[in-house]
């Protein structure tokens, strides 16, 4: 995933667009109570991106917006930075929350506080060559060859998790330290590995710079994406996934995701691969 180029520019979006700059709009914020939001500097369409004009768009940012609306005695203040440095400032209380569709995992849950819901998903898939039809589900990769894996993180935690579950006949998975989405690609693409486990957002974002001939086999699952606080801020997290609850019940959560993904991905697997997958650029 590639970094903003133009931080600063960017930095200036978000001043702009989401601060305000009128006196009126000041006077207005004084009484509200500023909440310290850490922002990923990762492009990361449609998650979170930035338009012609270098202004913040995208999913996270809409469902940002929203939540303000619902929450009208706070204000949010936005910071851009690296995921890992974003998570050490939620920890020591420089940030109350960060958001870049996080997953959850076990050393996460011991150090920061997540809401009771989550507030969106990212779909799992096995991308193959376009002429394949015989690998849709995981099941289908058992004796068959992945790209080279990271040993660590969301993705890999599921594939870890499948093989504890099927002892009898798991995935082969070779592991390296930071392994290339791009160069993983390529080899699906060659015939040297028969199919990578990824992100659909991550692989639209890298074939638009390939054009390689690949394909979406599968949609293997649908991972809850959450918010993350800082321990002491509870009041504020149940705050917060309060009015995402009422965002999810009023249809605006669900609105935003056909927007953004072209797809409702708060509906079933079986709906959102019925799509085929139109919700791909």
């Amino acid at each position: 995933m590639k970094k903003l180029y133009f931080t600063l520019a960017f930095a200036i979006g978000l001043i702009m667009a989401l601060g305000g700059c009128s006196q009126s709009s000041s006077s207005e914020n004084s009484d509200k109570k500023v909440v310290k939001v850490a922002l990923s500097d990762e492009v990361n369409p449609p998650f979170l991106f930035t338009n012609d004009q270098n202004e913040p768009i995208g999913y996270d940012m809409d469902y940002l917006k929203q939540l303000e609306k619902k929450l009208p005695e706070y204000k949010f203040e936005y910071t851009l930075g690296e995921e890992e440095t974003n998570l050490v400032g939620v920890s020591t209380g420089k940030y109350d929350f960060a958001i870049n569709w996080f997953f959850k995992n076990p050393e996460r849950e011991e150090k920061f506080l997540y809401p009771a819901h989550e507030y969106g998903y990212s779909l799992t898939a096995l991308v193959t060559q376009k002429s394949r039809n015989d690998i849709k589900t995981l099941d289908d990769m058992v004796d068959k060859k992945f790209p080279p894996v990271s040993a660590t993180g969301g993705l890999r935690a599921i594939l870890n998790a499948y093989n504890k579950e099927h002892a009898t006949k798991p995935l082969t998975l070779e592991s390296i330290d930071n392994p290339s989405t791009a160069e993983n690609l390529k080899l699906v693409d060659k015939g040297k590995a028969d199919a990578i486990f990824l992100n659909v957002t991550t692989f639209n974002e890298v074939q638009k710079q390939l054009k390689l001939n690949l394909k979406v086999g599968g949609i293997v699952s649908k991972e809850p994406t959450w918010l993350v606080f800082n321990k002491n801020n509870q009041k504020l997290a149940d705050e917060i996934d309060k009015a995402t609850v009422k965002l999810k019940n009023d249809g605006t959560l669900e609105n935003l995701a056909e927007k953004w993904f072209k797809v409702n991905f708060f509906k079933d697997l079986k709906y959102i691969n019925q799509q085929n997958f139109n919700f791909q650029d």
